[in-house]
C-alpha cells in the first residue's frame, strides 16, 4: 500500500513539473506576443509623426514650421526608443526559451545515449553466449524463437533510439544557432537603442538652442534665416568658379568613369536608411529656384533626406570608400566607389567617417551619422537644426583642393546622376 501510494506521489509530482514547465513556456510565448502587438502599435504611431514632418519640410520657411518639425522628430524617436526597448525585451524571452530548450533538449540527449549504451551492453552479452548453448538452455523451440524475437525488438529499438538521438542533435544544432542570432540581435538592438537615445538628446538640445537664439520671435527667425541664405550662396558660387578651374588644369586628386551607366529604373542602390523623409530631391527644385540662387543658379545635385540626428547612415550599394574629407558646404562627406566605378556621396555628417581609403563596404556597413555640417540651409543653432543627408550619384567623379583653405572639394553637378533613377 506504502508503495502503491509512493508511485502516486511520484506521478503527481512529475505531472505537476510538467505542468509548470508547460505553463511557464506558454507565458513567455505570450509576453513575445504581446510585446510583437506593442511594437505593431508604436510603429504605427511613428510613421505618423514621420508622415507630419513630410508635410511640414513642403511648408514655408518659419520658425513654428521648424518647431514643429523638431517637436515631431523628437515625439518620432521617443517612440522609436519604445519600439526598441520592446524589441529588446522580445530578443531576451527568446534567448531565455532557447537557453531553457537547449538545456531540456541535452537531458533528453543524455537519457538517450544512456538507453543506447544499456542497449549495446545487452547486445554485447547476448554476443558472447553460443548459439548451441541458447538452444540447449531453452527447453522448447519457442522459448528459443521468442528469444530471437526478443533480439529483433532489441535491434530495432536501438536503432529507433539512434534515431531520434541523431533528430535531437541536429534540433540542438539548430536551436544553438538560433541562440547566437538571438544574441546578435540583441547587440545590435542595444547598439541602436544608445544611438536613437544620443539623437533625441542632440534634437532636444537644437529645439532649445532655436528657441534661445530667436528668443521665440518670427522676426529673429527671418534674421537668422536670410545670413544662412546669404552663406550658402556664396559658397556655390565660388564653388562652380573653382571647379571650373580644376577642369581646366586638371589638377585632380582621384578621378573616377563609370564603364557604363545603368538604365534609369535599375535598383542598384539601397536607401542608406531604414526609414526617412524626403526632404529636397534632385534637379531644379524649387528652393535651386529661388531668388538668392543657393546653388549658384545651378541644380541640386543629389538628394536630401531627414532620418533623425545621430541616425546611422549606411552603404546604399557594396563598394570601397574611395575619398572623404571636410569642406564648408558639404560638412563632413564620404565617397564610395561601386561596381562599374558608379559613386556615392554622403554629405553633412555629424563626424568624419573615419573609414580608410580603400576600406570595403557592404548595405549594412556604416559609413556615418546623419548631421547638419558644411552649409546646411537652416538657422544653425544646435547641433541637430537642419539635419539631413545628402545623398549624390555620379558618372563621373573627381576631387580637388581648394588652395584658399586647404579643403577637400568634389565636382558638384558635373558627372551627377539623379539617384531616385536608382533607388
Amino acid at each position: 500500500m506504502k508503495s502503491y501510494s509512493f508511485k502516486i506521489f511520484l506521478l503527481s509530482f512529475f505531472l505537476l513539473f510538467v505542468f509548470s514547465f508547460v505553463s511557464a513556456a506558454e507565458d513567455i510565448n505570450q509576453k513575445i506576443l504581446d510585446l510583437r502587438k506593442q511594437v505593431e502599435e508604436l510603429e504605427k504611431k511613428s510613421e505618423e509623426y514621420r508622415s507630419v514632418v513630410n508635410s511640414k519640410q513642403k511648408e514655408a520657411q518659419s520658425l513654428k514650421r521648424e518647431i514643429d518639425i523638431l517637436n515631431n522628430q523628437i515625439y518620432k524617436l521617443e517612440t522609436q526608443i519604445k519600439i526598441t526597448d520592446s524589441k529588446i525585451n522580445v530578443a531576451r524571452f527568446t534567448i531565455t526559451d532557447l537557453r531553457d530548450k537547449i538545456f531540456d533538449r541535452q537531458e533528453t540527449i543524455n537519457n538517450k545515449k544512456e538507453v543506447i549504451a544499456s542497449l549495446i551492453n545487452l547486445f554485447y552479452k547476448k554476443d558472447q553466449e553460443d548459439i548451441v548453448d541458447i538452444v540447449v538452455k531453452n527447453k522448447r523451440l519457442s522459448d528459443f524463437i521468442d528469444q530471437i524475437k526478443q533480439a529483433d525488438n532489441l535491434n530495432k529499438s536501438l536503432l529507433a533510439t539512434v534515431t531520434v538521438l541523431k533528430n535531437e542533435k541536429e534540433a540542438l544544432e539548430g536551436e544553438k544557432n538560433e541562440l547566437e542570432a538571438q544574441k546578435q540581435e540583441l547587440e545590435s538592438l542595444n547598439d541602436t537603442q544608445k544611438n536613437k537615445q544620443n539623437s533625441l538628446d542632440l534634437t532636444k538640445d537644437g529645439k532649445d538652442s532655436l528657441l534661445v537664439r530667436t528668443k521665440g520671435q518670427e522676426a529673429a527667425y527671418r534674421e537668422l534665416l536670410e545670413e544662412t541664405e546669404r552663406k550658402q550662396a556664396e559658397f556655390f558660387a565660388e564653388l562652380k568658379n573653382l571647379e571650373t578651374q580644376a577642369v581646366q588644369s586638371g589638377a585632380f586628386i582621384v578621378h573616377v568613369t563609370a564603364d557604363s551607366v545603368p538604365p534609369r529604373g535599375t535598383k542598384f542602390l539601397k536607401w542608406p536608411y531604414d526609414d526617412h523623409v524626403l526632404t529636397q530631391s534632385y534637379g531644379y527644385t524649387t528652393f535651386a529656384r529661388s531668388r538668392r540662387k543657393p546653388y549658384g543658379g545651378d541644380i541640386h545635385n543629389g538628394i536630401d533626406l531627414a532620418s533623425g540626428c545621430g541616425t546611422a547612415i549606411k552603404a546604399a550599394a557594396a563598394g570601397a570608400v574611395l575619398a572623404s574629407g571636410f569642406n564648408d558646404g558639404f560638412g563632413n562627406w564620404v565617397a564610395v566607389r561601386h561596381e562599374n566605378n558608379i559613386v556615392t556621396v554622403y554629405a553633412h555628417m555629424r563626424d568624419p567617417s573615419g573609414l580608410a581609403n580603400g576600406t570595403a563596404v557592404t548595405v549594412s556597413s556604416i559609413l556615418g551619422y546623419e548631421g547638419n555640417t558644411g552649409s546646411v540651409f537652416s538657422v544653425r543653432t544646435g547641433p541637430c537644426a537642419g539635419s539631413h543627408l545628402h545623398l549624390s550619384v555620379y558618372k563621373d567623379f573627381f576631387t580637388y583642393i581648394n588652395d584658399k583653405n586647404g579643403q577637400l572639394y568634389f565636382n558638384y553637378s558635373k558627372g551627377a546622376l539623379n539617384p531616385l533613377d536608382y533607388l
